[in-house]
């Protein structure tokens, strides 16, 4: 027992010093963007920043959890794609607003039920796996739309990405800050977030233990296949149209948010308040970047080394550590 002690221990301290460095961050994010713009700091300002994250932020929930169960999604912006052409479609034909966030949810959820068997029914490896239906997913959005673009959705369903709850609160900042608060306790408050932190570190000690390793992993592919048709809905409703190259590229910046949340790509180890921050931060970072019209590319850049940066500097220096 106090050796597990220790190892929770030792885990929430690392997770404490890292959501730290991330706050600090954040608040050098916010004062270098209010120095850009006199109304940055306005709380309609603040809002509409937010919508540079809060699609992605919903989908990086799920996601972390995959990951801290040793496990990984690489198609989810290809899912949201086709349930995005699944609602276009709906729509073309006279669905109404219900039908059609039906329709999303349903078409991401059975996405995430796909990957979901290739893993544990056939044993086929998660990055792997997900990377072939990336490219199905994606081609089947294509092969339906081909160059096209649908725009006939009711006014109604323009709510969920354009629509504000109260004052400057966007319905997108709300949902996402609901299902953060849900996210969170279910990994750090619940008795089967415990056993998602022990499938991560050791799956087969988890498997002996009794736990049902297949079943959490499968359920965990659903739930990031239905939250990434929830992100579609809301990214579609944002556009007002449906295209096949919609969310092209957004699956390295939803996992670049979980490994900079201190997510371990191996497993085992992660929070979703270091998600939350992170989600925050590149999303501040990045409206930020745009008030100076920085190009996508250079963002792309950025992007990317910081990916490395965060993955590869702890291996680094715990491998230069051990020979010290």
């Amino acid at each position: 027992m106090s050796s597990r002690a220790e190892l929770w221990s030792g885990r929430w301290r690392h997770a404490a010093r890292w959501e730290t460095i991330l706050g600090i961050a954040l608040i050098g994010a916010i004062v270098f963007n209010a120095s850009l713009s006199p109304y940055f700091l306005d709380p309609y300002t603040l809002s509409d920043a937010t919508f540079n994250f809060t699609e992605k932020a919903l989908v990086a929930l799920p996601v972390a959890l995959l990951i801290i169960a040793g496990q990984i999604d690489i198609s989810v912006a290809a899912i949201m794609a086709l349930a995005s052409v699944s609602m276009g479609f709906a729509a073309a034909a006279g669905a109404g607003t219900p039908t059609l966030v039906a329709v999303g949810l349903a078409t991401g959820t059975l996405a995430g039920a796909v990957n979901g068997a290739l893993v544990t029914w056939g044993r086929v490896p998660s990055i792997v796996a997900t990377i072939g239906t990336m490219s199905l997913f994606r081609g089947i959005a294509y092969g339906l739309l081909g160059d096209r673009v649908l725009k006939n959705y009711p006014e109604s369903f323009a709510f969920f990405g354009q629509g504000y709850v109260l004052g400057p609160l966007s319905f997108e900042l709300v949902l996402f800050s609901v299902c953060a608060v849900i996210a969170a306790l279910y990994l750090h408050f619940s008795v089967y977030g415990q056993r998602l932190y022990a499938i991560g570190a050791q799956s087969e000690v988890a498997r002996f233990s009794g736990v049902r390793v297949q079943r959490y992993v499968f359920g965990l592919f659903v739930a990031t296949g239905a939250m990434s048709g929830v992100a579609s809905i809301l990214l579609t409703s944002r556009l007002g149209s449906t295209r096949p190259s919609l969310a092209m590229g957004l699956e390295l910046e939803i996992i670049s948010m979980v490994i900079l949340g201190g997510v371990a790509i191996t497993g085992g180890r992660g929070t979703i308040g270091g998600v939350v921050l992170a989600a925050i931060l590149l999303g501040f970072v990045t409206f930020g970047l745009g008030l100076l019209n920085v190009p996508g590319i250079v963002m792309s850049v950025i992007m990317g080394t910081l990916l490395i940066v965060v993955v590869g500097a702890p291996l680094v220096a715990g491998r230069w550590l051990r020979k010290a």
